[in-house]
């Protein structure tokens, strides 16, 4: 049941957000959870494409036990710069590029579920996860 978004283009953020808020309605979660996802995966997509360039990277989805729970699971993954600081990097209104600096402390936010791993000069992994209702 596993959903695979690949993120090169544009477009590609917005087909991430719309398929995975109609995983999460399948699964269960309801429209303010699955819009929450859908943002956070929109967000996600967004970093993938604006910072890995044309090696690009995906997003994979699916349901999974986190701490034994079941959850909707979802890990971005990207073959890009890396982030040299991850404490700096979700820290509100810091940024590299310009921006105000609220995309990753805003998914942070608004899942249950979150952890980022980035190596310098490798790439960046950032793991989320949204509560099943039981």
């Amino acid at each position: 049941m596993m959903e695979r978004y690949f993120v090169i283009h544009d477009h590609d953020v917005g087909v991430a957000a719309v398929a995975s808020r109609l995983f999460a309605q399948a699964q269960g979660l309801g429209n303010e959870k699955a819009d929450c996802l859908a943002t956070a995966i929109s967000e996600l997509a967004r970093n993938i494409y604006k910072y890995a360039g044309s090696s690009g990277g995906d997003i994979l989805i699916n349901v999974e036990l986190i701490n034994g729970l079941p959850h909707i699971w979802a890990q971005a993954r990207d073959n890009g710069p890396g982030i040299a600081d991850c404490d700096q990097a979700m820290r509100d209104h810091f940024s590299t590029s310009g921006t105000l600096g609220l995309g990753l402390p805003g998914v942070r936010r608004i899942v249950d579920y979150f952890d980022l791993f980035s190596l310098p000069g490798k790439g960046t992994v950032v793991t989320i996860g949204m509560a099943l209702p039981t």
